[in-house]
């Protein structure tokens, strides 16, 4: 009996160890993960359907690229059989800074327990704030190997914020329940796919492909498009910068349009330590925002290079606008206007912005230049918008401190709407 016993404990270790050396080399497999995002028509926002809890719901967020970490409210029909908190002093309130003590006097649910931490939460839109509860839950995502849907993978505790109701306004998309932010911080979901999977040769890469149905790449390259179009082997590069706050910026040293040179405050272009001033980029401002200097210069600039094409009367939020008869020939990457280019940390590496990136329709009939005067007193002199990233490729290589950027994916017969999201088999 007792020899039968142990030959039974033997097999049983041996058929664990089997499958997990089976799971871990699987595991190891794992290092490219995806998210399909859509833009909200209403607000212009960006929202990804994420899978968590268990069993798995797929909940809707916006996209903060500059955001700090995952939010969502959990004040009402919150379930989850894995939903857990770490105590006040736990080294999970340390990585995600959460320094306060979290207290609630009312029933014990998701988003309200004693002597856990506590850390703030924010609408990106308006800049509410609200102290939420430090929490953790499975979070699952898509792998790929970059050109179809895998097979979800589970983190299992994944940080995140139970943030209160009131942070949800009427300028966030109808159907969402928080946010979840990419930016360069403890617990934001692109650090901690890198934490999760650090054995997996998973390298700290967030790739951007924006359109009305697009997508976000975790790891790195390649990264393919219908008809089979690896979008990331035309990249430029230029250094990122990381503010204080985990925000992206780069050095945009001048700007030029139909190839000459904007004169333009030099100082103003430059980020300073306290990342005042520079070039940031963000997909919750659906334009491109100039400091007012920055944006009179730009704009006047434009229409004395586009002076046969009358001017019509503005549609806020827009400074300039014309009518849409007037610059109705196109070519593949939109309207036929002077093209603008962004001349980067040297003068060889130039982001080049064409017209379908730069000339929307604000009313029917009235095409206008889609930036924004931001005022004198902005944070950041250039704020790139989301219609600007529009079917452009953005990689984000946090491990090299750089950013790779195509041009237009139109130049290539293909855009971000094209990503093949069938599971494979």
């Amino acid at each position: 009996m007792a020899s039968h016993s142990l030959y039974f404990l033997l097999s049983f270790l041996s058929v664990s160890y089997v499958t997990l050396l089976s799971e871990s080399r699987t595991t190891l497999k794992l290092n490219k993960f995806v998210l399909s995002v859509h833009q909200d028509d209403k607000t212009s926002l960006y929202v990804a359907d994420i899978y968590k809890r268990t069993p798995p719901l797929q909940i809707p967020f916006v996209v903060d690229l500059n955001g700090r970490l995952l939010w969502v409210t959990c004040e009402k029909n919150y379930f989850s059989s894995t939903y857990r908190v770490p105590q006040y002093h736990s080294t999970q309130c340390a990585r995600a800074g959460a320094h306060y003590c979290h207290t609630c006097s009312s029933k014990a649910r998701p988003g309200c327990h004693n002597n856990t931490c506590g850390l703030m939460s924010m609408n990106p839109v308006t800049g509410l704030s609200a102290m939420g509860e430090l929490a953790q839950d499975v979070l699952s995502i898509h792998s790929t190997r970059g050109s179809n849907l895998g097979p979800l993978v589970k983190i299992p505790q994944f940080l995140f914020t139970c943030a209160p109701s009131l942070l949800l306004q009427t300028v966030l998309p109808g159907n969402v329940q928080g946010v979840v932010g990419l930016g360069h911080s403890p617990i934001s979901l692109s650090t901690q796919l890198v934490s999760y999977f650090r054995l997996s040769n998973f390298t700290s890469t967030l790739a951007l492909c924006l359109s009305t149905n697009g997508v976000i790449f975790f790891g790195g390259s390649p990264y393919y498009m219908y008809p089979g179009i690896d979008i990331s082997s035309p990249l430029g590069y230029t250094p990122l910068i990381i503010s204080p706050q985990g925000e992206y910026y780069i050095q945009v040293k001048s700007i030029k349009i139909n190839n000459k040179d904007v004169p333009l405050n030099a100082t103003l272009l430059s980020v300073n330590g306290r990342g005042v001033g520079g070039t940031k980029l963000s997909t919750i401002n659906p334009y491109t925002i100039l400091q007012h200097s920055i944006f009179k210069s730009v704009t006047e600039f434009f229409t004395k290079e586009l002076s046969d094409i009358p001017l019509v009367k503005p549609v806020e939020p827009f400074g300039v606008c014309f009518n849409l008869k007037s610059i109705n020939k196109r070519s593949r990457v939109g309207p036929r206007v002077p093209n603008i280019d962004l001349v980067l940390h040297d003068q060889h590496v130039v982001w080049r912005i064409f017209g379908s990136n730069f000339v929307v329709e604000a009313v029917p009939g009235v095409s206008c230049l889609a930036f924004v005067d931001g005022g004198l007193n902005t944070r950041a002199s250039i704020v790139i918008g989301a219609y600007q990233m529009e079917n452009n490729l953005l990689q984000f290589d946090l491990a090299r401190l750089r950013l790779g950027f195509s041009s237009s994916l139109m130049f290539f017969k293909t855009s971000c709407n094209n990503f093949n999201f069938t599971a494979l088999p």
